[in-house]
């Protein structure tokens, strides 16, 4: 809890009700009380984590508003606020507000609850339950019936290491296909900014690199990143490494053998863009806005053999949107493609960069 003041004696006067800032810091939500011109006086941690205050600056047009038109009527006023997760991308906060009168000296108190978070949370989950229950028919129904033709062939011994190592694959594709299900819940649930840590780019590439490896050694392809770079990002760090990992491994089963998979890394206007570029099989146009889809597969065949679950990208979409940042895509057919995850540089890397 921050219980900020001013070096202004008409303000130091002003003491804040013990009992009122107690209550505020048992609330779920969080709350801060401003003084006229907008200067916090104090506030709950997740003000700033949410992007609510920047720099002592309320963010949203519409909250500003509200509060003058609070201090006008001397009315409480209840509304509903966008706050941006960054300078790129479509993630946004969405916040229930309420805007109290408290003195005649109009300090007001605002009070911010994440009640929209929780209905799309809920609303998710509904369609991703949906969603699994037909993708993991496949593995199971598939499990199910080579156990069969295992009993069947039980006195053929060729025809049981043939069944035994397909149910081994499938096996290993739904063991897959559940971790990715459980990786797209938490990136879905969580909310990285709040506990949020700076984290070096340089590190969450390599790092990846470091888990693709053995992937790409037995497909013959080779990944290079010959660049340095000192810029930082602020979120959680498994989610970012998880992130880039995806992309690459991506990059590497939509490859041919013995081609190359490069990562290059360029810092402009303070976006950090982290690219996957493949030689690969290309998208079509058509097939480019579903891409990121849950479960969607360019090359469903392609998929089975590589184990692909459908899941990977979406994970990257959903990581950079709770980044404040984006994915994008460029992709030719036969030629291959690259896959950019743009997130915001940490400030302080920019102010050192000014």
């Amino acid at each position: 809890m921050k219980f900020l003041r001013r070096d202004s004696e008409e303000l130091d006067s002003r003491a804040l009700p013990e009992m009122l800032l107690e209550t505020l810091k048992m609330l779920d939500g969080d709350s801060m009380i401003l003084a006229p011109g907008e200067i916090p006086l104090f506030l709950t941690p997740g003000i700033e984590a949410l992007g609510v205050l920047r720099d002592g600056k309320i963010q949203s047009p519409e909250l500003l508003a509200t509060i003058r038109v609070v201090r006008r009527t001397h009315a409480q006023q209840v509304g509903k606020i966008d706050i941006p997760r960054g300078p790129i991308g479509e993630g946004k906060h969405e916040f229930t507000i309420k805007v109290l009168p408290l003195t005649k000296d109009e300090l007001v108190l605002v009070l911010v609850s994440d009640e929209s978070e929780a209905q799309r949370v809920h609303d998710v989950r509904r369609d991703f339950v949906a969603n699994i229950s037909h993708e993991l028919k496949t593995p199971i129904g598939a499990l199910s019936l080579l156990s069969e033709a295992v009993l069947g062939a039980k006195d053929d011994p060729e025809s049981v290491t043939k069944f035994a190592t397909r149910m081994q694959s499938e096996a290993k594709r739904l063991t897959d296909l559940v971790q990715e299900i459980i990786n797209l819940s938490r990136v879905q649930d969580s909310d990285p900014l709040q506990l949020a840590q700076e984290v070096g780019v340089e590190y969450l590439v390599r790092e990846a690199m470091d888990q693709c490896q053995i992937l790409a050694d037995n497909r013959n392809i080779s990944i290079t990143y010959a660049e340095t770079t000192s810029a930082s990002v602020l979120g959680d760090r498994d989610q970012l490494i998880m992130a880039v990992h995806n992309l690459i491994e991506n990059a590497i089963n939509y490859s041919p053998e013995g081609t190359k998979v490069s990562i290059t890394t360029q810092t402009t206007n303070g976006i950090i863009d982290i690219s996957v570029t493949d030689q690969g099989i290309g998208i079509p146009d058509t097939e480019k806005e579903r891409i990121f889809e849950r479960f969607y597969r360019v090359d469903p065949a392609r998929s089975r053999q590589t184990g692909g679950t459908g899941l990977g990208l979406s994970i990257v979409k959903h990581v950079a949107s709770k980044h404040g940042g984006e994915v994008t895509l460029w992709s030719v057919e036969n030629v291959g493609s690259t896959f950019s995850l743009r997130l915001p540089v940490f400030e302080t890397q920019i102010e050192s960069a000014q």
